[in-house]
């Protein structure tokens, strides 16, 4: 298991980023939090098989989602939150919609 990642432009922070991500994806932080402490045998092969039998059933119910026997999970659309920033594509719709004419209801003196 050999890693490797280019650093482009003295980018070192985009780069360990990527690192990060594949170290994550081959399931190096995993192993190395599991080898910190000795795992009995007994409790190795349990682990594997709990391990095994969540790994099957994922794989179960995609294929029920599939074949259209489960419904396929909602998407979780994350709330607005009063003081949040507007996001990037509210601030645009609101730049291209025409400026009204401001009008002062106060009497002039």
């Amino acid at each position: 298991m050999l890693l490797q990642v280019l650093v482009r432009d003295n980018d070192v922070d985009k780069a360990l980023r990527i690192l990060k991500r594949k170290m994550q994806r081959e399931g190096v932080f995993r192993e190395m939090k599991r080898r910190r402490s000795y795992e009995k045998p007994s409790e190795r092969k349990t682990r594997e098989k709990s391990d095994a039998i969540r790994r099957q059933r994922k794989v179960a119910r995609k294929q029920a989602i599939r074949e259209g026997l489960l419904p396929a999970p909602v998407k979780k659309v994350p709330p607005v939150r009063a003081g949040a920033l507007p996001s990037t594509t509210s601030m645009r719709a609101e730049r291209e919609r025409p400026q009204a004419q401001i009008t002062s209801t106060a009497p002039r003196s």
